[in-house]
C-alpha cells in the first residue's frame, strides 16, 4: 500500500497541489491481458517468477487464473475484463492497492469493453502509476531498479482540488 507525505516545501508552486505517494519495496502489481495476449502474459509470468514471487499480484478474473494455473504464483482474481475486472483494478488504484499495471492489450483486435479499458488506462495515468502494455515494456519496468526500491512520485493532491472545486461552484 502507498505511504502519503505532504509535500515538505510549499514555496513551489508546482508541488502545491501535490502530495507525494511512496510505492514501497513489494509492489502490488495488476496483471491483465487480452485474449488474444494471455498466452504471452503467461510466458512473461514465468521467465519473470523469481521476481514476481517477491510482490503481491492482482489480476482480472481469467488472467490471474491462467497465470496460477500455469505459474503456481498467487494471484489475487478480480472479475473478467468484460465483466467490470478493469473498473475494480482500477478503484484499486484509487484506494492505493495498486502500484503498478502489466496490461497486454491486443491492439489488432476489437474490444467490447473497450472503454472500461480506457477508463483503468486514464486513471493509472492521474495516479502516475506505471503501466506496461507489452512484453518489452514489462522487461524494462521489471528489471529497473526501482522494483526493488521505493519510490516517491507526486500526484495530485485530490482532497484539496475537492475543496477547491466546491469552494469555486458556491
Amino acid at each position: 500500500m502507498r505511504v502519503l507525505k505532504t509535500m515538505e516545501n510549499g514555496d513551489d508552486k508546482m508541488h502545491e497541489n501535490h502530495i507525494t505517494l511512496t510505492i514501497g519495496k513489494q509492489k502490488n502489481i495488476a496483471l491483465i491481458a487480452h485474449d488474444g495476449k494471455k498466452l504471452d502474459m503467461m510466458e512473461w509470468c514465468e521467465k519473470n517468477k523469481e521476481i514476481l514471487k517477491n510482490h503481491f499480484l492482482n489480476g482480472t478474473g481469467t488472467t490471474a487464473r491462467m497465470i496460477t494455473d500455469r505459474t503456481g504464483l498467487p494471484v489475487r482474481g478480480y472479475s473478467s475484463g468484460p465483466l467490470g475486472g478493469d473498473q475494480q483494478i482500477g478503484a484499486k488504484i484509487v484506494e492505493g492497492r495498486i502500484d503498478l499495471v502489466i496490461f497486454f492489450s491486443d491492439p489488432l483486435t476489437a474490444q467490447p469493453h473497450d472503454p472500461d479499458v480506457k477508463a483503468l488506462l486514464r486513471i493509472a495515468e492521474v495516479y502516475d502509476i506505471p503501466i506496461a502494455h507489452n512484453c518489452a515494456s514489462a522487461d524494462f519496468i521489471i528489471s529497473s531498479p526501482l522494483m526493488n526500491e521505493e519510490y516517491e512520485h507526486p500526484v495530485i493532491d485530490f482532497s484539496k482540488n475537492i475543496q477547491d472545486r466546491a469552494a469555486t461552484l458556491l
